[in-house]
């Protein structure tokens, strides 16, 4: 069975070369790492953070890390940030939590990668639950047009 999903396509559109993960229902980040074979820390978070109104950028996050919000905060050069719930989160991307990845969005949005992407194999959402997408982390990076910064810290 093929899965079809506008994260799949845009990324195969793309020319990157990918392997798609199906593994189905899982209850947390290890379980999905285990699901994918492949360490916590290479599965990758996508976060929606709201910088203001109609204002968001993409945060991709190790699996075993959590956002550096002060860091963030520099980076951004705003005083205030907040993570989009989970509502907002699927207006703006398209996805709903647990599937949400930078490829196949509603609308572009920029995207933050935290450095401990790159240089590494890495999984992301494949926009359905239960589905990954492994991918290089510098092409994730490179596609993406992400700014590579330190933003997080040990969970």
């Amino acid at each position: 069975m093929t899965i079809d999903t506008p994260a799949i396509r845009h990324i195969a559109d793309l020319g990157i070369p990918y392997e798609v993960t199906d593994h189905g229902p899982v209850r947390s980040l290890e379980e999905a790492a285990a699901a994918r074979g492949m360490d916590p820390d290479d599965l990758i978070k996508t976060i929606v953070v709201r910088k203001g109104p109609d204002d968001y950028v993409l945060v991709l996050v190790p699996g075993m890390r959590v956002i550096a919000w002060p860091r963030l905060r520099s980076l951004l050069g705003v005083n205030r940030l907040t993570m989009a719930d989970a509502e907002e989160a699927k207006g703006v991307t398209g996805y709903e939590r647990g599937t949400i990845t930078p490829f196949g969005l509603k609308r572009p949005l920029p995207v933050i990668a935290d450095e401990r992407i790159a240089g590494k194999r890495v999984s992301i959402g494949g926009g359905a639950h239960g589905v990954g997408v492994m991918i290089d982390g510098d092409a994730l990076i490179q596609a993406t047009v992400a700014a590579v910064a330190d933003v997080t810290d040990p969970r």
